[in-house]
């Protein structure tokens, strides 16, 4: 079976557990992409932001080539959640595709809070193997960004690991 939401193989899907706990936890993002997210979030402040990793999995890793801006769809509560429309989400995969990428993960901003996970965030989070990225935006400035793994097997046992966020450049 495919984990088909991050493109991986069956070897990912059978020993998730065991790779995830035995490689290093880390997203390989470029500064100017670190940026361009960061920048994201500034911008739709005091609202979240939200949009797309797309890059390739390298072993435990996941490298990003690109950060594709997505709108929030979540109207009742622009200043604390987010939502990607999945019409928006399924060209963005498409298009990632076409040029060889694949989803890696996803990214959002935390206007006015820590840039750190909330129950929310873990509750609709459902592509386990991909990065979640945080960034806290402090009166319109970008903070702290981290950065987060989806780690499990399945919705009953997903969970939050922290990664480590490396500039590749």
């Amino acid at each position: 079976m495919e984990n088909a939401e991050c493109g991986l193989g069956p070897y990912f899907v059978f020993h998730s557990a065991f790779f995830i706990l035995h490689s290093a936890l880390m997203l390989k993002i470029s500064q100017s992409a670190l940026a361009a997210l960061r920048r994201h979030g500034e911008e739709t402040y005091p609202h979240e932001c939200c949009g797309v990793l797309l890059g390739a999995f390298e072993g435990g890793t996941r490298s990003v080539r690109e950060v594709v801006r997505a709108s929030n769809t979540r109207l009742d509560a622009l200043h604390n959640r987010y939502n990607i429309d999945p019409a928006e989400l399924v060209r963005i995969q498409r298009q990632a595709r076409e040029r060889g990428l694949e989803i890696v993960g996803f990214y959002h901003s935390h206007p006015d809070h820590p840039a750190r996970w909330s129950a929310t965030d873990l509750a609709e989070a459902h592509w386990v193997g991909c990065s979640y990225v945080i960034t806290g935006v402090e009166r319109g400035k970008a903070a702290v960004t981290n950065s987060f793994l989806l780690a499990g097997t399945a919705e009953e046992d997903k969970h939050f690991e922290d990664e480590e966020v490396r500039d590749i450049g």
